[in-house]
């Protein structure tokens, strides 16, 4: 681990990389937000953005493609070879939370209840008492599809103390059915119908929803707090905080490279990604095998590229909980501000090794910040990443890294200023190295 300190990190305007972080995490209530949002933002610093089903251009240049709710962004060098290496930033755009069930509209005793079913594993209770939104994406009768989010409109209120006396001593206990379905309005006369309101809010009064990828989504602004202000909150900064790194870096590249830098934010990573646009499904390898197809690669030499390839798998980790100490490993003690984390594992949950740690080192060490080794306890086993799934699919040597967080999978999560923009020129180093 390095010596060096939040205050003597050599990150390049700290103070605006959080506002544009939070402005990022705002704009990205769901996985189909966030993967627009990249693209809008690469189109707009000259990306071209390509259609899967369209022939693509083998020349240099930058480019941005969106499969649902994920995006794969790359900057294709001058004098690109057929062998020429990808430098890969791996994330995922989704989080825990709920997601909106057919036939929606449910509730009872005069209120109108959004039905919705678990996705992934959030921290139930950190969902209670908040204004909640509802994003994603419909699709209407005549086959278009439309992004919507609703603004606050939803809150799942928990049962007063008067009427559960025993929560304070017994703890609470929450049914995934029962007790998670939120309250979004009070029933009065006129029909009431939640995916009319959605198309309301999408601009579409009126108009008949067919299909909906819809989630919840916690409203409240990202916020810097503590002492001096090293502390933020927000919500989905797993992984939000690595998709915009590897969006900021990917903005940074050099024009002039050995290799190809690549982000890859996936969709449903959350659900162990099993899905066309997740890590375990084709879409970074069918970009990766057209763009290698582009510049003359046949079978072996696009094995000779990825054999010389890198993916920095990031995702979020755990810092040092202090009021629950014994949950993590006694010789391995990632804390806030102490820079991103090497993530470790020996049943490769994690695909770090030792030559990919060694890589980590000196990319930290470029960038000119601090890095630390998480493990898990013993009696705790962790949670994986896309990383092992990546690398198992393409044979590419893979190092899963990330920001340590405390309440990780909560509404609102809390992570250290510093180690967000360092992920950031961790990742920049990454892609600027050769």
């Amino acid at each position: 681990m390095s010596d060096a300190t939040p205050a003597t990190l050599p990150v390049n305007d700290l103070d605006a990389y959080i506002a544009d972080f939070a402005s990022f995490v705002q704009a990205s209530p769901s996985s189909y937000h966030a993967a627009e949002e990249v693209a809008r933002r690469l189109e707009a610093a000259g990306f071209d953005r390509l259609d899967e089903t369209e022939a693509w251009p083998s020349t240099p240049g930058r480019r941005v493609i969106v499969r649902d709710g994920a995006v794969i962004a790359w900057a294709q060098p001058e004098g690109a070879s057929a062998t020429t290496p990808f430098h890969i930033l791996g994330a995922h755009t989704d989080s825990p939370s709920f997601k909106l069930k057919p036939n929606p509209t449910t509730g009872g005793d005069g209120v109108l209840q959004a039905g919705v079913e678990v996705y992934g594993g959030p921290l139930l209770n950190s969902w209670l008492d908040r204004e909640l939104e509802l994003a994603g994406r419909i699709v209407t009768d005549d086959g278009a599809v439309h992004l919507v989010r609703t603004g606050p409109m939803l809150r799942i209120p928990q049962l007063a103390v008067h009427l559960d006396r025993e929560v304070n001593s017994k703890g609470l206990t929450l049914d995934k059915q029962r007790h998670t379905q939120p309250i979004w309005g009070v029933a009065g006369e006129e029909p009431d119908d939640l995916l009319a309101e959605l198309a309301r809010f999408a601009g579409l009064p009126g108009a008949t929803i067919v299909g909906h990828d819809v989630l919840v989504a916690d409203t409240q602004t990202p916020a810097r707090f503590g002492r001096d202000g090293e502390l933020f909150a927000s919500g989905r900064m797993d992984n939000l905080s690595s998709v915009y790194a590897g969006l900021t870096a990917l903005l940074a590249a050099p024009s002039e490279s050995a290799h190809i830098s690549v982000l890859a934010a996936f969709d449903h990573e959350e659900l162990g990604s099993e899905s066309r646009s997740g890590a375990s499904g084709p879409f970074l390898e069918d970009v990766l095998v057209r763009i290698a197809a582009g510049l003359g690669a046949g079978d072996d030499e696009r094995r000779r590229a990825f054999a010389a390839s890198w993916i920095l798998s990031s995702d979020a980790g755990h810092a040092v909980h202090p009021n629950y100490p014994e949950r993590h490993d006694p010789a391995n003690r990632p804390v806030l501000g102490g820079g991103p984390l090497l993530k470790l594992n020996a049943n490769q949950r994690y695909a770090s090794d030792a030559i990919g740690s060694a890589m980590w080192a000196g990319v930290c060490a470029r960038a000119g910040v601090p890095t630390q080794p998480f493990v898990s306890n013993n009696a705790i086993p962790c949670g994986s990443t896309i990383g092992p799934l990546a690398a198992t699919r393409l044979g590419i040597r893979t190092v899963d890294v990330g920001v340590p967080l405390l309440s990780m999978h909560s509404a609102r999560e809390l992570a250290h200023v510093a180690d967000l923009a360092a992920l950031g020129a961790a990742v920049a180093a990454f892609f600027a190295n050769d």
